[in-house]
């Protein structure tokens, strides 16, 4: 290597001897928030209707361990082992991945869109499952494969694809797909199915009420299966999204910046939107619309490790799933034996912190 190429990587062996000196204080914020995910994930198995002791709801998971669980002591009670791994264990890890896969979706929509307020909905894949879920409540039209799946999942996850589909399609022009495009035709898309929502809504009389759960997100129906469907997706999602999150980084100059640099803009968009959109409507699939999760988890996130993509990405997804089983425990126990929708809660703790937001970006913002 001459001298001329050694100057012309100096500053990118500064900034990565920066990164790499910083990156002890992240390691140790992942590691915390790791812990505090398996404490939420305990917290949430004990409470409920029926409390359960947190020794007992471990025994019971251990015993369905090979080798291990044949060392546990005496069968727990039939009751107590349902609840906890029928009806509590797939709630949770479901709330987890759903949690972990929306505040991923929202780093990413951030960066590419480069627009603090874009969130996994903005391009209408809430708005497209939605719909497809409607439908199906309303009417009983819906789509199916083999009986491998309820019909509900397919449904929402088909027509939240086929949105984004349409949305991309509008917004792709010779040269390529423009961000702020994709935003404007995302958000009129959202209107006009949200408006097609609410049409079915009116005519499908007592189906009303399962509608409007299904548009506050809940997790109360979800099972084994649609639990270890989703999990694979969701993980490939965020793992294609860490490889590419320092490409992401160079996003944050404008793509032409970015070109200079190195990165492909267009290839880049292309990869990081196939791959938010597919963990977003798979997740969409199961839970039904959870608001404000993607859009503040990684803004909160930022406080705690800054704004690099290499961290922010693992973290938020850790975040995210905190946030989301918690919300969960809660939407379930604060009127047990009755709950109610998951994303209530979500709402609850997101709206202020759009505001916040939206207060804050004021002067920064052109229009």
């Amino acid at each position: 290597m001459n001298s001329e190429d050694r100057q012309d990587n100096l500053p990118k062996l500064t900034a990565d001897s920066k990164y790499f000196r910083r990156f002890g204080r992240w390691k140790v914020v992942i590691f915390l928030l790791f812990l505090v995910l398996l404490v939420a994930i305990e917290f949430s198995l004990i409470m409920g209707a029926m409390p359960i002791s947190p020794l007992e709801a471990n025994r019971i998971i251990i015993r369905e361990l090979p080798i291990i669980g044949s060392f546990v002591g005496e069968n727990p009670s039939p009751i107590e082992a349902t609840i906890v791994l029928q009806v509590r264990l797939p709630r949770v890890l479901a709330g987890a991945v759903v949690g972990a896969a929306l505040a991923v979706a929202g780093v990413v929509l951030q960066g590419l869109l480069r627009n603090p307020m874009a969130d996994p909905y903005t391009i209408g894949v809430s708005a497209g499952a939605s719909l497809g879920a409607s439908l199906l409540i309303a009417f009983g039209v819906g789509i199916s494969y083999g009986g491998f799946l309820y019909s509900l999942p397919i449904t929402a996850f088909v027509f939240a694809l086929a949105t984004v589909l349409v949305v991309y399609a509008v917004a792709r022009t010779g040269q390529g797909v423009s961000m702020l495009t994709l935003l404007l035709v995302g958000v009129a898309v959202n209107t006009l199915l949200l408006s097609m929502i609410a049409i079915v809504g009116i005519v499908s009389g007592e189906a009303l009420n399962v509608i409007m759960t299904w548009l506050f997100g809940s997790l109360v129906a979800v099972n084994w299966n649609q639990v270890l469907v989703v999990f694979p997706l969701v993980v490939i999602g965020i793992l294609v999204s860490i490889i590419f999150a320092r490409d992401l980084n160079m996003m944050a100059i404008g793509e032409e910046g970015a070109l200079h640099l190195g990165v492909n803009p267009e290839r880049l968009k292309n990869i990081l939107l196939i791959s938010a959109t597919l963990i977003t409507a798979a997740v969409v699939s199961i839970s039904g619309t959870i608001g404000f999760v993607g859009l503040i988890i990684p803004h909160i996130v930022r406080i705690l490790v800054g704004s690099d993509n290499r961290v922010l990405i693992p973290a938020s997804a850790l975040m995210g799933a905190i946030m989301l089983v918690l919300c969960d425990t809660m939407a379930r126990t604060i009127l047990a034996p009755s709950e109610l929708p998951v994303g209530i809660f979500t709402s609850v703790l997101g709206c202020p912190f759009f505001i916040y937001l939206l207060k804050k970006n004021r002067k920064r913002t052109p229009w």
